[in-house]
């Protein structure tokens, strides 16, 4: 597993780093590929922060435990995101097509912050690869990720550009691309 540590508005110690280099490292025995780990060190309000995201095969899982003691908030984080593996890896295997951790790891996504454009305020812009999936397949990474919509290429619909996103009654829903 490689390891990146983020400090934000903090200085940890390199015993901090290495119990949570030896924590998080246990989770790689749910994984065949190789993974990346990022672990976030920060503070807010006098209590410590620690955010893991492991990235394997284009999957991603992302947790956030904010606790008083940062050893806490390791453990806690380790134990929340490792519930999310077991539980999101056997639903994926069992409910979903053969294989679907075993596809070959596709580029990082690219970011650029590229913000002067006229009228509007872009303040960021990511460039990503897309990955064939199944809508519950990307409704699943929508939720690990924590965001509000995926975009991916719909495996069900011949590989169409599709976004699933999380409607306000806590429903889903798809917008796909058409042939014009």
């Amino acid at each position: 597993m490689k390891f990146n540590f983020i400090e934000k508005k903090i200085s940890v110690d390199g015993e901090v780093k290495s119990y949570a280099e030896k924590k998080v490292g246990k989770l790689d025995k749910y994984f065949k590929a190789e993974s990346d780990a990022t672990i976030t060190f920060s503070t807010e309000r006098g209590r410590c922060r620690a955010e893991v995201t492991l990235s394997n095969n284009g999957m991603f899982y992302r947790v956030s435990e904010l606790t008083g003691d940062m050893f806490a908030s390791i453990d806690s984080a380790c134990a929340t995101i490792e519930r999310q593996i077991r539980k999101n890896k056997t639903r994926l295997e069992k409910r979903l097509r053969e294989g679907a951790f075993e596809r070959e790891p596709l580029p990082e996504y690219l970011s650029a912050d590229d913000g002067d454009f006229d009228n509007f305020n872009i303040v960021r812009t990511k460039r990503f690869s897309l990955k064939p999936m199944t809508p519950e397949e990307a409704i699943l990474q929508m939720n690990l990720l924590e965001h509000e919509f995926f975009a991916f290429l719909n495996h069900s619909d011949d590989d169409s550009f599709s976004v699933v996103y999380k409607r306000k009654h806590g429903d889903y829903g798809i917008i796909s691309s058409t042939d014009a």
